[in-house]
């Protein structure tokens, strides 16, 4: 008598982010998303580069976060306005990220924030993920994904139109709103750095942004911002060169009318001997 065996059927693996969408087809909800994102990204650069010098940390804009399969695949995604994610590879197997899929990395953004464009309602929704009695699960919230599935250490919130920003640390197991310090900034302990507000002008628009200082009040500058300041520091170091030359200049001749010599003068304001000569008109001796 023979007996035949089935063959064991495997499960499909799960999908990683090749396989998921990177898009859920809606459009990005106002023009300053774009560089809100810029300038926090970029200023954040140096500071990234000193706490990762093997290049080991992901950012993501506007990109999905896959934390559990769902059909379709989107709906069991939230996509942060911005998120960092540190001793991650920037690229997986030499591919560009199309998505970050918790179920393939196992590591939490350190920080998410949100834009948001209306009331902030969205972005507070604390519903839970449950399942009606007709097997219908009902879509969690946004806050409450973060702060029970992801555990994003912090989560932060800004209203565009009323300028108004809170940050939430996970603390024992929830999301506990943060003071602000006496800057009114929101200290970020792991990068050292602080989240805040400032008046400012970037790529023509001129408004309230989200910017980041380092522990000590000094705000982290976009990498434009830090050429301006080299440009202005050239240039004040140019102007004081002129006005020194110039000041040695006028004193030469005073020096010589004192009575002191073109080797005695050299000497007292740090010149070359012909420049004295040059400049001057030495007294017959």
């Amino acid at each position: 008598m023979t007996q035949s065996l089935e063959p064991n059927v495997l499960p499909p693996p799960f999908p990683n982010h090749t396989q998921l969408p990177e898009s859920n087809g809606e459009f990005v909800k106002n023009f300053q998303e774009h560089p809100q994102s810029l300038i926090l990204t970029d200023s954040l650069g140096p500071i990234l580069e000193r706490i990762h010098p093997d290049g080991q940390y992901a950012i993501g804009q506007d990109c999905g976060i896959y934390w559990r399969q769902t059909e379709p695949p989107e709906k069991g995604a939230e996509a942060p306005d911005w998120f960092y994610v540190p001793n991650v590879p920037p690229k997986l197997d030499g591919q560009i990220r199309r998505s970050y899929v918790i179920w393939h990395e196992f590591i939490a953004p350190m920080i998410a924030l949100e834009f948001a464009s209306g009331d902030g309602s969205e972005e507070r929704d604390r519903t839970p993920l449950s399942r009606s009695s007709q097997g219908e699960k009902t879509k969690p919230g946004k806050f409450w994904v973060y702060e029970q599935i992801l555990r994003i250490p912090y989560y932060g919130i800004f209203e565009i139109k009323t300028n108004q920003l809170e940050v939430y640390h996970f603390v024992n197991g929830s999301y506990s709103p943060m003071n602000p310090n006496r800057r009114n900034h929101y200290p970020i302990e792991p990068l050292g750095i602080e989240l805040g507000l400032l008046q400012g002008t970037y790529q023509n628009q001129t408004q309230i942004w989200l910017r980041w200082w380092d522990s000590e009040g000094n705000l982290l500058l976009t990498g434009s911002e830090r050429a301006e300041q080299e440009r202005q520091r050239a240039e004040q170091e140019r102007h004081r060169a002129e006005q020194a030359e110039l000041a040695r200049t006028e004193a030469i001749p005073k020096l010589f009318a004192m009575g002191l010599t073109a080797n005695q003068i050299a000497e007292a304001l740090g010149l070359p001997i012909e420049d004295i000569n040059s400049m001057g008109n030495p007294p017959n001796s």
